[in-house]
């Protein structure tokens, strides 16, 4: 990043999540230390937020303000009723804050449905997407990931897909910086014959699209980091995010019980105690925690239930790097541009 970045506000939904404000609270003041060019909105019931505040008021002076909302939206709503009967949730408010201009970006750890559907209700799509889709960074041999959709759109159509690749690719040149980002099309083969009609009418749309387009990818190259960009639909997606933390799961627990057998394995974990360390820091999801929303007219990122502190800190990095480097504008900029050229 440069020297001098422009200063954003952020609203985070203070109640969403298992933990409420005992975690996203902390995390968000944790955050206004180690970036002061930041302001931030914490938005909820007062009496729920002030005792986990102590005296930030003070210490942050502008740079810190709460907003009431006086609703929550439980973890299990169905979404349409907490966007019809829910007016003034903290999820609501918050998002209401970006579109009225008073904050760049949300953050909520809360209902996912819920959140996707009251942004889009509140936000709308930008001009020439169809659908917003859920985009997450996942660990790879060479860094990082992005893939989307993971769950918003269970049905898509080949025009989705090319939407999908453009957003995720605005995204990785908004947040890492690199303006040519690799995408690729997540397939049973590389080949183009291979996969459905709808993937491979996609593909075509891809390889006319002007982006950096790789071609077809598998499972196994998510992974290994092939492109910067995995474009699929959104059940597809969704279960093979669901398949991966099945995966971390069972490694860790196979790891344990190894290392736990008798006093021998034990003494060997000791020993290698270094080692699991720094592996456990590559693969810990907790570092790439904060899936965007994306093609809507503002920043919007959703956090896991479960996070801890550091977990959900890492989402409002990733909101505050997004409205920073003028996400929604290139998104913009590049529909446009594809607009002119069909014209």
């Amino acid at each position: 990043l440069c020297s001098r970045r422009m200063t954003v506000t952020l609203a985070i939904d203070c109640m969403g999540g298992d933990h409420g404000p005992s975690v996203t609270v902390p995390a968000a003041l944790d955050f206004l230390r180690a970036d002061r060019d930041t302001r931030i909105v914490l938005v909820g019931r007062p009496e729920a937020i002030e005792p986990h505040i102590g005296t930030a008021l003070a210490e942050f002076g502008e740079r810190l303000r709460l907003q009431r909302a006086s609703e929550v939206v439980a973890m299990d709503e169905p979404p349409a009723l907490a966007m019809r009967n829910k007016k003034d949730s903290s999820m609501r408010v918050a998002v209401n804050l970006v579109k009225e201009g008073e904050a760049q970006a949300a953050v909520s750890a809360g209902n996912t449905g819920a959140l996707m559907a009251i942004s889009r209700f509140v936000l709308k799509t930008l001009p020439g997407i169809d659908r917003p889709a859920i985009c997450s960074t996942l660990p790879s041999m060479r860094g990082q990931t992005h893939m989307l959709d993971l769950g918003a759109n269970v049905d898509c159509s080949p025009e989705h897909l090319l939407q999908f690749g453009i957003m995720g690719a605005m995204l990785v040149a908004a947040v890492e910086h690199n303006e040519r980002p690799s995408v690729g099309l997540l397939n049973i083969g590389e080949e183009d014959i291979k996969g459905n009609e709808i993937v491979k009418q996609a593909g075509e749309l891809l390889r006319n699209s002007g982006l950096n387009f790789y071609g077809n990818v598998e499972g196994d190259d998510i992974y290994k980091g092939t492109v910067d960009v995995v474009v699929c639909d959104g059940f597809v997606g969704n279960v093979a995010l669901k398949t991966s933390e099945g995966l971390a799961q069972m490694v860790a627990t196979f790891l344990r019980e190894q290392f736990s057998r008798n006093w021998l394995t034990k003494l060997a974990a000791l020993f290698a105690m270094s080692a699991l360390k720094g592996f456990k820091r590559r693969v810990d999801s907790r570092r790439y925690n904060g899936a965007a929303l994306l093609g809507l007219r503002g920043v919007v990122v959703k956090s896991h239930g479960s996070a801890d502190v550091f977990a959900f800190e890492q989402a409002i990095w990733r909101a505050a790097e997004a409205a920073r480097n003028r996400l929604i504008d290139r998104i913009s900029e590049r529909m446009m541009e594809r607009e002119r050229s069909e014209a």
